[in-house]
């Protein structure tokens, strides 16, 4: 049985990837802060899951509860990482930044590292990280969450060059960047291309399963992506 862990499966992605896993014949361990809501998962699938609560944004929490886990399962197949906070923060509050940054950046840093190291260890393992388009450009908005996400999609870009360094060649790096998908992350009101959380979650354990290094959810945020990409500053000042 192949094992998996996922953080922040309390809502959103993270929950409903945790599902499809375990429909999938998975054993999986899930994390957050909302211990009842780990708990109903693990009512339905109580041989396939193993709960633990944690804060992702105490860093020593994260590493016992990735250790704790590890030594339950022996081997980890895959890691998913959807942990995450978002503000509309116009006026740079400054307890809205510290939430995102302490989240987005300290913590998941920490994750990804666990995560890089075990797989190195093992000479096995696929991390996936859930970043965002908005990890593509700025924001005048949200300064510290579309920075957050860059920061990230950077990190997990750097961690897949230094797969090189393992000779098994089967260590894997997906980031997976949603556009705007029908959870509580998506910032903003009259959202354009919402896709249900059921299409984008399918979307995401395809590209799971195929090891992409890059996946846009949906498939048509590849067009924004690349629009992004080339925008001068000046015009996305006017624009976003």
């Amino acid at each position: 049985m192949k094992t998996a862990i996922v953080f922040g499966a309390t809502s959103g992605i993270g929950e409903e990837i945790s599902k499809l896993l375990l429909k999938n014949g998975y054993k999986v361990a899930i994390t957050g802060r909302r211990f009842e809501k780990l708990a109903v998962l693990k009512n339905k699938y109580s041989n396939q899951v193993h709960i633990a609560q944690n804060d992702i944004q105490k860093v020593e929490e994260v590493e016992q509860v990735f250790n704790e886990i590890v030594e339950e399962f022996k081997t980890i197949d895959l890691i998913i990482q959807s942990s995450g906070v978002g503000h509309i923060n116009p006026k740079l509050t400054w307890s809205m930044e510290e939430e995102t940054i302490l989240t987005n950046v300290v913590g998941v840093t920490k994750l990804y590292d666990l995560s890089f190291n075990l797989f190195r260890n093992q000479g096995f393992g696929h991390l996936v990280g859930i970043t965002s388009i908005a990890s593509i450009r700025g924001n005048r908005s949200a300064p510290a969450y579309f920075s957050s996400k860059a920061y990230q999609k950077a990190y997990l870009e750097s961690l897949f060059m230094k797969t090189k360094t393992i000779k098994s060649n089967k260590v894997f790096i997906t980031d997976i960047r949603p556009g705007f998908v029908d959870t509580a992350m998506a910032l903003g009101d009259g959202i354009f291309w919402m896709v249900s959380l059921e299409k984008a979650t399918k979307q995401i354990y395809t590209a799971i399963k195929k090891k992409k290094r890059v996946a846009y959810i949906s498939k048509r945020w590849r067009l924004i992506a690349f629009i992004l990409k080339i925008a001068p500053a000046s015009f996305l000042k006017k624009m976003i």
